[in-house]
This record gives structure tokens, C-alpha cells and sequence, in this order.
């Protein structure tokens, strides 16, 4: 009996201390953020993350509600094509639970329909995507978002589950304060910034960009590499992201 209770002490350990470990005051930036998030997932033993915004209307897509992501990028695409994420099994349930929701593949697809065969079984190609751990989160104002967890591992249950809900808590505590150091680049960025990023974000080439506003390739570059700065992404998705979260585009 001893010797059964041993893992269930130590991860109980484990899970105290990546509580301790998170530095709320001093996340400061989303790649701080992804840091924490990648040796939360790594201590617990997940492969992969995302928090994304719960749809508020059918016509809302996966792509548009995606705030932070380890997916591939791959997956992401396939997914977004499938357009079932805001009618699917996992939004249905959060909506519907204070509680964290669990399950497979079968989470992502589509509620009350047949189950979408060729999306799980896309879904079951990547073994870190095998299972899910989610929970819904509110900001301040009460704007919802969920916080999901995928990996091969079983469902966290007990204290593991709780700690592991608290850290979560925690996590997203440090991704509002981005928003509000996000939202200083509302007066930062110029028009010109705001209209490649909106360019972009349907589905333009910089390319194709430089000619419907009359400017070199070079120039739009530049306008994207300002933009991103200002809004303090790593890349152009992930400015154009946080551009549409700001509501700029």
C-alpha cells in the first residue's frame, strides 16, 4: 500500500511547486507567458496548449478566437476549415460547467452530429493530441476564454486536477496583464501599420498588399515589423491575432 501511494504523493508535491514557482508580477509579455506554459505542460505531462476565446456567434472561427498556441500550424489550418469549434462538443460543455471537461478527439468535433471521422482521425495522427484537459476562464469584465491541454497522459484527477486548475488560474492572470500592456498600441500604431495588418488578416501577400495601397514590398515589410514591435508579438500572425483582440481590424 505504501509503495502505491508513493507517485500520488510525489505529484502532489510537484504540483505545490509549480504554483510556487509562477511569478504573476513579473509575466510581463506573451513570450514570457509561453514560457511558463511550456514547463507547466512539460511538468505535467502534456504536449501541447492553447487558450482561445469562447465563441460568441456561429461565424466566429478557430483562427479568430486562437490567442496563444503550441498546435501545429498544420492542425490549426485543418481545424479552422472543419469550422466546428464554436459548435463543438467542448464549447457546449464549458458553457454548461464550472468544472473542468475532459475527453478525446471527440471533444473538438461538432455537438449533437455525427462524429466527423476524418477530424479525429487527423486529430489522433499527432499522439500528443490524443487527449484533453479544459477548463473555461473569465477576465475581469467577465469576457470568457478556454484553457485546454492535450497530450497522451490520463485525465488529472484529485489534487492534481485542482493544483493543476489553479495554475491555469494563475497563468491567465499573467495574459490579462498583457492585454493591458497590449492595449497601449491601440493610440501607437498608424494607419498605415493597421491597414496591412487588416490586409493581411484577409488573407493578403505583402505582395499583393504593396499594390492595392500603392507602396514598394519593402515598405509593407517595414509597416509589419513596426506593427509587430508595437504590439509586442514574435511574429506577423501573432500581431494580426492580437491586432483583431484589440479590435484594430
Amino acid at each position: 500500500m505504501k509503495e502505491s501511494n508513493e507517485p500520488a504523493l510525489l505529484r502532489e508535491a510537484e504540483t505545490a511547486d509549480m504554483i510556487s514557482e509562477i511569478d504573476t508580477a513579473a509575466v510581463r509579455t506573451e513570450y514570457e507567458l509561453l514560457h511558463l506554459l511550456r514547463r507547466l505542460i512539460a511538468r505535467y505531462g502534456f504536449g501541447h496548449f492553447m487558450i482561445a476565446r469562447l465563441p460568441l456567434a456561429e461565424q466566429q472561427r478557430f483562427s479568430e478566437r486562437l490567442v496563444l498556441s503550441n498546435w501545429p500550424s498544420e492542425l490549426v489550418r485543418q481545424y479552422d476549415a472543419c469550422e466546428t469549434f464554436q459548435s463543438s462538443v467542448l464549447v457546449e460543455r464549458l458553457r454548461n460547467t464550472k468544472l473542468p471537461v475532459v475527453g478525446g478527439a471527440e471533444l473538438l468535433d461538432a455537438a449533437g452530429k455525427p462524429v466527423d471521422e476524418a477530424m479525429v482521425h487527423r486529430l489522433l495522427a499527432h499522439p500528443e493530441m490524443a487527449r484533453h484537459f479544459a477548463v473555461q476562464l473569465h477576465t475581469s469584465s467577465g469576457d470568457p476564454f478556454v484553457a485546454m491541454l492535450s497530450g497522451r497522459r490520463e485525465a488529472p484527477v484529485g489534487v492534481e486536477q485542482a493544483t493543476l486548475y489553479l495554475s491555469l488560474v494563475q497563468l491567465f492572470e499573467c495574459l490579462e496583464r498583457t492585454f493591458d500592456t497590449g492595449s497601449s498600441a491601440r493610440e501607437k500604431l498608424s494607419s498605415r501599420e493597421i491597414e496591412c495588418l487588416r490586409w493581411a488578416a484577409a488573407g493578403k501577400s505583402s505582395d499583393e498588399i504593396a499594390i492595392i495601397l500603392g507602396i514598394s514590398t519593402y515598405t509593407v515589410s517595414s509597416y509589419f515589423k513596426s506593427a509587430t514591435r508595437k504590439l509586442d508579438a514574435v511574429n506577423r500572425m501573432q500581431a494580426i491575432a492580437r491586432a483583431m483582440r484589440l479590435k484594430l481590424i
